[in-house]
Parts: C-alpha cells; structure tokens; sequence
C-alpha cells in the first residue's frame, strides 16, 4: 500500500480536492491519500465544498490538517500544490509540484475548472503508477 500526500498551504482546496478524487480513483488496495497543510485553515473554503458536492464528494465537514513529520511517515510520494517555500522536502519521498491556481474567492464556474483540471491531473498520475 503505497501512501500519497497532497499537501497545500491552508489544506481547504487543491490539496483537499486531490486526496478525494484520488481516494474514489486509484484501488484501494494499491494507494490511498491523504492531504495536510503548512498553516491549516478552520475549514475546506465553501466554494470548493461545492463544486465537490456536485461531483458527489462531500468535503463540508472535513477538517484540514498540519503535515507534520508523524502524518507523512512512510509516505511514497509528497505532491505539493501551490505551497512553494512553505512545503517541507522530505527525505526518501519522491515529491512533485502542481501549481493549479487557489480555488478561495474564485467564482464557482473558476473553481469547478480547477476542480476538473484536477481530476485529470490526479486520474493521469493514479495510472502513471498502475494503482487504477
């Protein structure tokens, strides 16, 4: 079992949106992610609650997380989604950037193009590994 992380600053949009669709993708015997966040917010942001509700992704009562080193352990991949500086290296796990805009504040149709950008991003990378 292979462990993915998506992480992003407030962990209440990208990474959020990435760890869900990846979860309802990839086998669950193969893979499994999770997202986290530098500096978490209270809550996912509304707008991205949303557009995942309309995809049957229910995020309303999800709460973000801090990445820290106890969460990532034994973690195969770090994706990091717009944190730059922010995001930690983590020795032994191969790590990739995907700077999709942020989501917060964006008008709904914006954020359910992300959303969908996303979606493709993670179903290509779910099948780059052979976890589908």
């Amino acid at each position: 079992m292979k462990t993915v992380i998506f992480a992003c600053v407030q962990n209440a949009g990208r990474s959020q949106m990435a760890a869900a669709f990846f979860n309802r993708l990839a086998d669950p015997a193969k893979a499994r992610a999770i997202s986290a966040g530098t500096r978490p917010a209270q809550r996912v942001h509304g707008e991205v609650a949303q557009v995942m509700g309309e995809v049957g992704i229910e995020l309303a009562g999800v709460v973000p997380q801090q990445l820290t080193a106890r969460l990532s352990a034994g973690a195969w991949w770090l994706i990091t989604m717009g944190c730059g500086e922010d995001c930690p290296v983590l020795l032994g796990v191969k790590r990739d950037d995907w700077p999709f805009p942020d989501p917060h504040g964006k008008s709904l149709e914006e954020v359910r193009a992300i959303r969908d950008l996303i979606k493709a991003k993670v179903a290509s990378f779910i099948e780059s590994q052979g976890w589908d």
